[in-house]
């Protein structure tokens, strides 16, 4: 899925869109996804400005992202304005390497299960083949 697609599963645009390819889709399975990191975005200019990094609430929300992509994508649903997925809890976080510009986030999400509209997942964030953070999260599908 290019960005194009991608703008059809979810609200986010510019500069909260941290989502820029999906690479492979499993229906209610899992969901690859990448993001380039670059320079000229808006946290680092303040993130560090000698020292820029990805804030790792940005690598959560990227990870959560691509939990919406897979929930919606597989109902074969596209969201329309009735009803959101809220991220819910973020557990088992860890952090192992910091993302700088010029890294690709490679994301792997997995589905844990799914009731009532509680949606779990296994998150990872790889750079160049290495992990470095991964979280479970849930996710709440409720009506706007």
């Amino acid at each position: 899925m290019e960005v194009k697609e991608i703008f059809d599963y979810l609200p986010h645009r510019y500069p909260f869109l941290l989502v820029d390819r999906v690479t492979e889709f499993v229906s209610g399975e899992s969901l690859k996804a990448f993001k380039n990191v670059t320079f000229n975005e808006p946290q680092f200019t303040g993130h560090f400005p000698n020292n820029p990094i990805m804030p790792g609430v940005l690598i959560i929300e990227a990870m959560a992202q691509c939990t919406g992509i897979l929930a919606f994508r597989s109902q074969g649903v596209k969201p329309d304005g009735s009803t959101m997925y809220y991220l819910a809890a973020v557990d088992n976080c860890r952090f192992k390497k910091p993302a700088i510009p010029g890294d690709r986030l490679d994301f792997e999400v997995v589905t844990k299960g799914n009731k009532r509209g509680i949606w779990k997942f296994e998150c990872v964030t790889k750079v160049d083949g290495k992990v470095i953070a991964t979280a479970d999260l849930l996710c709440a599908e409720r009506k706007v």
